[in-house]
């Protein structure tokens, strides 16, 4: 078997896609607007709205991960590069899951499901600094923005310096 699952191939761009838009959103969109400006319970609103869509599909990919064949795991010739290459795939799985978790936390501490969703007509509060996951949310985003990078680098030099055709694996295609 050459390829993942095709269930699995179009998952992880769809992923891919919602990650990086959710990490621009988080960094650029939301880091920059005040509580104070209406605009933020509408960037909020998109903001968890990929965020919960991104914790489904992670769980859904991971139970088809489970689920099927699967390729062998790429081999580069050194053990200890192989083995962290397996570690760095779980790590995006849960960097992932915890990054969910932390912003789901941080909407429920702060009453965000009440002012985003249901027009409660509350106000944002002032700041989310007094939250300790809103913290953590932080924290995990920096992280997984490094893995993600890592991670393109990654493919990069396996599909352009060693040729070995590994990114046809997550792509389209016969699977045998």
């Amino acid at each position: 078997m050459k390829r993942y699952h095709p269930a699995l191939v179009a998952l992880h761009w769809l992923l891919a896609a919602l990650l990086i838009l959710a990490l621009l959103m988080g960094n650029f969109v939301l880091a920059e607007l005040p509580n104070s400006d209406p605009e933020k319970v509408n960037s909020l609103r998109g903001h968890m709205i990929i965020g919960i869509s991104i914790l489904a599909l992670m769980i859904i990919r991971f139970a088809i991960r489970l689920k099927t064949k699967r390729p062998p795991d790429a081999d580069i010739g050194n053990e200890v590069l192989n083995k962290g290459a397996r570690i760095a795939h779980y790590a995006l799985y849960a960097l992932v899951i915890a990054m969910a978790g932390s912003g789901l936390i941080t909407a429920n501490l702060a009453g965000l499901p009440d002012i985003v969703f249901f027009g409660s007509g509350a106000p944002l509060p002032a700041n989310f600094d007094d939250i300790f996951a809103r913290a953590v949310h932080g924290a995990l985003a920096k992280v997984l923005m490094l893995v993600i990078v890592s991670h393109i680098v990654a493919a990069l030099y396996h599909q352009f310096v060693r040729k070995d055709s590994l990114f046809s694996r997550m792509w389209f295609g016969k699977r045998s």
